[in-house]
């Protein structure tokens, strides 16, 4: 069964913006949306942007190559709904962000 990791810190993410992580051989991305916390791949489904380099508004991201919007929720493309990205089980830990790998 996979495990929580420590991915960031809760100061690492502020309020309403994400940032990329690696973790091993994942480029991850984790929003903070009014505290709470989400992650997704970091690799947009439409060319490969950098998704945790977008803009966020609410729980939705765009990708700041092609403006693909998705979910960071679900991570259900808005714009093709048929594309989406991967998503991870997101804990926090006192100061740490944890993410199921």
């Amino acid at each position: 069964m996979a495990e929580f990791v420590r991915v960031a810190g809760v100061s690492d993410v502020p309020m309403g913006s994400g940032r990329v992580f690696e973790v091993g051989d994942r480029s991850i991305a984790i929003f903070n949306v009014d505290g709470s916390f989400f992650a997704t791949d970091n690799t947009c489904a439409h060319r490969g942007g950098p998704l945790g380099e977008g803009e966020l508004e609410g729980e939705v991201v765009t990708c700041p190559w092609h403006s693909w919007e998705y979910n960071v929720r679900t991570g259900i493309s808005l714009t093709t709904p048929s594309a989406s990205v991967k998503t991870y089980d997101v804990q926090v830990d006192g100061e740490d962000v944890k993410v199921r790998l």
